[in-house]
């Protein structure tokens, strides 16, 4: 259906107001975690597809890496195999690695792969394998226990952190017409898979590419403080000081430290949005008001 005049009107001032914002970001990188209910409902996903292929478009260059647990939960109780957490943390026997590289690096990641790739751009998908694109080591888990002097360490299987990124497949792939879309499962010199929270993947790649922005789409409107408003606009030193008070705690807490590490790293910006908002990552690049949470580098 064409649009009418009114309609015509307010799509021109909005590509004009979006013009600065544009000039700014063209030639950047952004990287973006994709996961939460825009991963799980059919319009929010193809809205996130298509914000992908603009950026493309226009010439930014955005890096999705992508999470997955409720898939891997669904299909581990399909297969009858108990899920069991430790700090939040899934415990990853070999028999439920294999399950998540079949879902993260096979299911999930070519279901992204393909809605990018039907809306008009030109996707890859990637797990830490490919090149050896992410280098791994095990992540121990300590645990306080009263009756002992030492925290007790807990063995929680094929679960990892990022030991090191080969830059040069996603540069490869920046300078290139592709979007790299990546699944957080690492490996180690010794060939070991294992399973790495998402979060933690994408604030180490906005790491070390010195990207200007890294966006962490989530299931909430943002950071919000006591009162229930929304916080954004925020230096490093206001996010400690509102840790501090008990203002941001529990489950949040590791997603604002990735943030905050990212940051401190050098990434200009990290944004924490809201993935339930169709075009999220549009509104948060391309205008002032945004949909979440802005962490800065600004002193202050």
């Amino acid at each position: 259906m064409p649009l009418n005049r009114d309609d015509a009107i307010n799509t021109v001032n909005v590509l004009s107001q979006a013009l600065p914002y544009l000039q700014r970001f063209v030639g950047k990188t952004i990287v973006v975690k994709y996961g939460g209910n825009a991963m799980i409902d059919d319009e929010l996903k193809n809205s996130f597809a298509r914000d992908m292929v603009m950026l493309k478009l226009i010439g930014i260059n955005p890096i999705v890496v992508h999470g997955g647990g409720p898939q891997i939960g669904e299909l581990l109780n399909k297969l009858n195999i108990e899920s069991h957490f430790v700090n939040g943390m899934r415990v990853t026997t070999s028999e439920t690695m294999d399950v998540v590289e079949m879902v993260l690096g096979g299911l999930v990641n070519k279901d992204i792969v393909n809605l990018i790739n039907q809306n008009g751009g030109n996707a890859i998908g990637l797990t830490g394998k490919d090149g050896q694109l992410l280098h791994a080591r095990k992540l121990h888990v300590t645990k306080a226990t009263p009756d002992l002097e030492k925290p007790e360490i807990i063995d929680i299987g094929h679960v990892g952190e990022v030991a090191s990124i080969n830059t040069k497949v996603l540069d490869m792939l920046n300078d290139s017409d592709f979007i790299p879309v990546i699944a957080p499962i690492g490996v180690d010199s010794e060939g070991h898979s294992y399973n790495i929270n998402a979060d933690l993947v994408a604030g180490k790649v906005a790491e070390v590419l010195k990207a200007e922005k890294l966006i962490l789409l989530t299931n909430i409107a943002g950071l919000m403080d006591k009162q229930g408003n929304i916080l954004t606009g925020l230096t490093t030193q206001q996010v400690d000081d509102l840790i501090a008070d008990g203002t941001i705690y529990g489950g949040m807490l590791p997603k604002i430290q990735c943030a905050l590490d990212a940051v401190h790293a050098g990434v200009t910006s990290a944004h924490i949005i809201d993935g339930r908002v169709a075009h999220s990552t549009l509104l948060e690049l391309f205008t002032d008001e945004g949909v979440g949470t802005l962490i800065t580098n600004r002193k202050g």
